[in-house]
């Protein structure tokens, strides 16, 4: 079974672990390190022939367009990753349809294609930003990969539904791709383990990841998607103060992360999202629908 390979292209200095530390009027004053990393990316999945989809942000492919070109005349689907990577939850209605108008209208001019998948930064679709799901539809896009069905302090929508699914909202269907996660039982609870790549390959052991993304395979039945991130391969990128938490979450085995990433693109089937969606509906036709609002239960 083929699984989603995302990779959500921004700088280490665009993080929201660092959001506090380091203003977006601020931005332009740091060294730009993500065509490097990104570029190393592009060759890990050369010497494999795999695809992937790449979530850039709007702001990145307007200082470096050649990246996006590259990105796509590799074989890799572009989706959008909003312009600035704020919270939807943060900035509200009208400033994130401008957002991601904005970074949409980037992407399409740089690539000459239409851009249909959307990613929020830090998962910020939340309960309390489930409006932004209408807007995307409204703003052209069909499918999208926000929702992370755990408990979080920044995002997540605990009892969310963990597969691929289509919700409707009043403006049309939006194809939902939630970010995986490893449901086991303990004593009378269900938890959620999440196991899709990011800060929680660069925790766990990539064998426990590799093995937990296949029980989804192979006991559910369903595909997962694993992301990660250009700076989470540069453990020599400059470090920026911030307090404990967020210290350690971002520069947690940044030194480990290349090999991690290698042992699971050996270990697992990757496409990209884009392929995996259409395969899905090619095998088992359209996922079951949920009304925009509501939280439906693994």
């Amino acid at each position: 079974m083929h699984n989603a390979l995302t990779i959500d292209v921004e700088d280490y200095f665009q993080v929201t672990a660092f959001s506090r530390r380091v203003r977006i009027r601020e931005w332009d004053s740091y060294p730009l390190r993500v065509r490097e990393n990104t570029w190393r990316l592009l060759e890990l999945l050369d010497r494999r022939s795999l695809r992937a989809t790449f979530f850039v942000l709007g702001w990145v492919a307007e200082r470096v367009p050649g990246l996006v070109r590259d990105i796509q005349r590799r074989g890799h689907e572009i989706a959008c990753h909003g312009h600035s990577h704020q919270l939807v939850y943060e900035i509200g209605r009208e400033r994130f349809r401008q957002d991601i108008r904005r970074a949409k209208a980037i992407l399409e001019d740089i690539t000459g294609t239409a851009v249909f998948g959307y990613r929020a930064p830090s998962y910020s679709i939340t309960a309390r930003s489930l409006w932004a799901l209408e807007i995307l539809v409204e703003e052209g896009f069909t499918f999208d990969s926000s929702i992370f069905p755990i408990i979080h302090d920044i995002y997540g929508i605990p009892g969310g539904n963990r597969f691929i699914h289509d919700i409707d909202t009043k403006s049309g269907r939006l194809r939902e791709f939630p970010i995986t996660t490893l449901s086991l039982q303990l004593g009378s609870q269900k938890w959620a383990l999440p196991v899709a790549g990011g800060g929680y390959l660069r925790l766990l052991p990539a064998p426990l990841v590799a093995w937990a993304i296949g029980q989804v395979n192979r006991k559910e039945r369903q595909p997962a998607v694993v992301y990660f991130h250009p700076w989470e391969i540069d453990p020599e990128q400059p470090r920026i103060r911030a307090g404990f938490r967020s210290t350690f979450r971002h520069y947690l085995h940044l030194e480990k992360m290349e090999g991690k990433i290698g042992y699971l693109l050996d270990k697992l089937d990757f496409t990209s999202m884009g392929a995996v969606l259409q395969q899905r509906v090619t095998d088992r036709g359209t996922p079951a629908n949920i009304q925009a609002g509501q939280v439906v239960t693994p």
